[in-house]
Parts: structure tokens; sequence; C-alpha cells
């Protein structure tokens, strides 16, 4: 049991009775932080993870109400062999503590003129939707698969899996870059392989899932395409809080702690050297190995004070973050049997596509229109919602804080939420407003207040061409020895998957427990 003792400067400093080399604290209990901790336990160290919020799992929390589960963040779960993995490394079997079942139709995407897409499980039936939407786009979308798939085998099992801290490491890689075309958009690649504007639109969405704007986010992401094939969308039942609350159970086992309601504020240095973490109410964990799981803009600008930083506030506020998001978290009275036709992910497209993104990512202008994805998760968790009602939520992709003129949300939240409501009234869920019990919202302002992210940027760095790899910030701080980074803004970025990776690449950075010195 950790227990307070007063150190010589009078801070209240946490003894653990174990060797200071090999205490480790993790700034975050983020997936990605989780996933840190559990590698460092695994490599022998003793583990303490900090974070602000009352609930293990980050963006990926949740919040319950009157029976309502509300999932915050991520909805889904790709690329599950890259939990095995976590989990097998750790000496556990994923399986046992997770209970994950996959998603058929994983999607469906609608249209303003009444047509629907279904992005489905297996191959054929794939085609099947495609020839019906558009068949002569057939043998131009599967090409598009051949595509993603050499572009997961090269950026997914490649170079997203290896550190990218040396600029040789990038430079290993530009022939890779330069074959695929990465200087290309998501968006223009679809447009090369196929004609329909509805076709191109569902094949190139997917960075908004990683706050990019497909229009501009490097061609490598299409690789999404080749994930939702080969290893379908999978939904995690108990929501992603119960991912999180499994990795903090692998954690505990380990002999690791996690303590809640707990915000760091500096990462403390000593030449260059970290020395531990210390918190808003004055205590201190000695440590010489901190991992943040914090955005690499809030651990640079506000937790590592008085060292030269690469990462410098003028050049975080020069970059380009990702865009924000309006969430309108809601239960539903008495609604279990309705809207047969809505499934568990529904995305709404408004009537433009590529205007929109240029009003959120260019303009940082709020717009008229929207798109919206809906997740009502209790068409397969009854967890989620009281017995006979409902579970939703829906978000809606909106301009960051960014800019000289932000959106006050302030002013703007509930005329949002009303027009975003008619629109599902008037689209999926006609008479919802009827059956409304709780409701919770997220905007921008409150992912800057509640996950200190800045700018209110839904998922770090945008995940452009020149902020990725070994342009992004590194996993391991040049700032200060003893210093990693994971979770989202870093390499290789942001999606479940990414953050988990994370924290493979930084373990590949970490020695051994037993090496510390």
């Amino acid at each position: 049991m950790l227990k307070r003792v007063e150190d010589a400067h009078s801070e209240r400093s946490i003894d653990t009775g174990r060797d200071p080399r090999r205490a480790a604290v993790v700034i975050g209990a983020g997936l990605g932080g989780l996933s840190a901790a559990m590698r460092l336990g695994a490599k022998g160290y003793h583990v303490t993870v900090l974070d602000r919020l009352d609930r293990a799992g980050g963006r990926g929390s949740s919040i319950s109400k009157a029976g309502h589960r509300f999932d915050l963040g991520p909805t889904i779960l790709t690329v599950p062999h890259v939990f095995r993995q976590l989990w097998a490394d750790c000496g556990r079997e994923f399986d046992r503590d997770v209970d994950l079942r996959p998603l058929d139709p994983y999607y469906e995407i609608r249209w303003d003129d009444g047509t629907r897409f279904a992005v489905r499980k297996g191959e054929e039936a794939m085609r099947d939707e495609v020839a019906r939407l558009s068949p002569d786009d057939l043998a131009g979308y599967d090409q598009f698969l051949v595509d993603s798939q050499k572009r997961y085998e090269f950026g997914f099992e490649g170079l997203g899996r290896r550190p990218m801290n040396r600029l040789m490491d990038l430079v290993k890689e530009l022939p890779g870059f330069v074959w695929y075309r990465a200087d290309r958009s998501v968006y223009a690649h679809a447009a090369n392989r196929v004609k329909d504007p509805r076709l191109r639109m569902a094949l190139s969405f997917h960075p908004l899932f990683i706050g990019g704007d497909p229009t501009h986010v490097t061609s490598m992401y299409i690789l999404v395409s080749h994930l939702e094939k080969a290893f379908g969308v999978h939904y995690v039942m108990g929501g992603v809080q119960a991912l999180a609350d499994a990795m903090v159970r692998v954690i505990e086992g380990q002999g690791g702690r996690v303590e809640l309601t707990c915000e760091v504020d500096e990462i403390e240095t000593r030449d260059n050297q970290v020395t531990g973490v210390r918190s808003t109410d004055g205590r201190l964990w000695p440590a010489r190995t901190v991992v943040s799981n914090a955005d690499p803009g809030h651990t640079y600008t506000r937790l590592l004070k008085g060292t030269g930083r690469r990462w410098t506030p003028a050049r975080l506020k020069r970059s380009r973050w990702s865009m924000g998001l309006f969430v309108w978290y809601f239960g539903t009275k008495g609604t279990a049997g309705m809207w047969r036709d809505v499934g568990h992910h529904t995305i709404l497209n408004g009537p433009r596509y590529r205007g929109l993104l240029h009003d959120i990512f260019m303009k940082r202008h709020l717009a008229e229109d929207m798109s919206i994805y809906l997740h009502r998760p209790s068409v397969t968790d009854p967890s989620a919602a009281p017995d006979g009602d409902d579970t939703f939520y829906a978000l809606s992709p909106v301009p960051n804080l960014c800019g000289k003129t932000p959106v006050d949300w302030a002013a703007m939240q509930d005329s949002y939420r009303q027009k975003l409501a008619k629109i599902l009234d008037d689209k999926l869920l006609p008479g919802f407003q009827d059956h409304l019990t709780e409701s919770e919202i997220f905007t921008p302002q409150t992912f800057a207040d509640r996950y200190l992210s800045p700018y209110g940027a839904g998922f770090s760095l945008e995940p452009r061409i020149f902020q990725s790899a070994w342009f992004r910030p590194h996993n391991t701080s040049e700032e200060a020895k003893g210093l990693y980074i994971v979770g989202a803004g870093t390499h290789p970025g942001a999606g479940i998957p990414s953050v988990v990776t994370s924290a493979e690449v930084m373990a590949k950075l970490v020695p051994d427990a037993e090496h510390v010195t």
C-alpha cells in the first residue's frame, strides 16, 4: 500500500518502499496511458497511473444517468489482435477479460436523396452493396480494396508499429511514401477509383474518425477500409468503458495502481532527467520514467516547465489541429421497439460533403447544415439503457476553437442542439423528442475543459502528411530523459488501434526495469 510521508521540502512525497529507479508514473488513464501502464508492468516497473477524471478510459470513459450509460467517445473496436497481443504480452488472455461482439452491418450511411449504403461483414456482401449503389464502380472499388491492403501493410503493420523519433527512421520510409502516393489525399484517391459521389464519400470519410479532413489527409489512411474488411468492426459489451476497466484490472494484477481524481501539475526534472511527477494538491511521485498520455500540447506547454522545448507554444499554435465535436447524449423512454430501421451506427450526410469539410477545417465556420453520426448501443447491449428504453449519442463534426473568432458555445449550444434534433426527427427518429429523458451535451469547449485538449480539438493534431510519423511529437521526448509520450497526439496517431500501438512503440524505447540506472 502506498503511504504519504513528508520530504525535506515539506511536500507530500509518495513512498512506495521500492527502488525508485523502477518506479514509473503514467499521466492519464486513457487507452494509450492504460496500454502503456500494462506494458511497463510487464517490463518490471512499479507503475502508478494518475488521472484527473473519476473514471478510467479518458475520452473512452462513460457517464451514467438514471440507468442510461453514455459512452463518451469511441464506440467501435477494430483490429482486435492489437489488444490480444497486448494482453498476451502481459501474460493474460484478452477474450477472458473482454466481451467483444462483431457487428453486421458495421454502420449504415444515408444521403439526403434517400439512398442508403450498408457497410457489411463479408466481401461479397460489400460488393453487392456497391453494385446496388453504383454498378459501374465495382471494378474501381475492387482496386480500391487492393490499394487499401497495401497501405495497411506499409502504414499500420510497418511504420505504424515502429519508433519514428529519429530523422533516419523517416528517411528509410520515404520510398514507400512516394510509391503509395502519400501526397494524395484520401478523397482524391477514392475519386481516382470510383465516380459516384456517394461512393466517393463512403470510401473517404474515415479520417473523420481520427480528426482529419478527408480532402487533405494523406491517402495512407485508406487503410481503414482494409481494417474493416479483414478484421471486422466490433462492439465491447459494456462499452469502451468496460475495456478500460479491464485494463485497470490487469494493471492492478501486476501490482500497479490507478489513482483517479488526481490532476498532474508538473513533470519534475533535474539536469534534463525526469525525477518525478507533482500533482495539483502538492503530492510528489518520484520516478525516473514518466509516460504522458496527456495531449502533447498540454504536456509541453503546461506540464514540462523550465526546459527548452522542440514543441514550443508558438509551434503548437501554428500546427493544424483536428476538428471539434458537438456530441449530444440522450435517452428515450419506451422506444426499444421503435425505429426498427435505425441500427447500432448510422451516418446521416448533410446536403454537402466537401463544402461542409471546407467550412469545418479551413474556414472554421459553423455552417447551417451538418452531418451526424448516430450511436444507438442499446440495440446491441441491454446494459446501455433501462429495460424498454434507448440510449443514443448524436455527434456532429464542428470547427475547433482555433482562429480569431471561435464559436461561443455557451451562446450557441442550445440552438445547435435544437437544429440537430430537428434533423434527427425529420430523417431518422420521428417523434423521438416526445420520449426524451436524460440529456448531456459536449462541445469543443467541454473537450478543452474536461480533457485539457488544445483548442478543444477532438483528436489532437490533425494527421496531415507533415504532421505524421517523424513530424508528429515523438514517443520519446527530446526535452527530458525518461519522458515518453503515448496517445492520439504522438506517433502513430489517433483512433483506438493507434493509441494502443503508441504504447507498443513506447515499450520498444523504454529499457526493462532491471536495466535502469
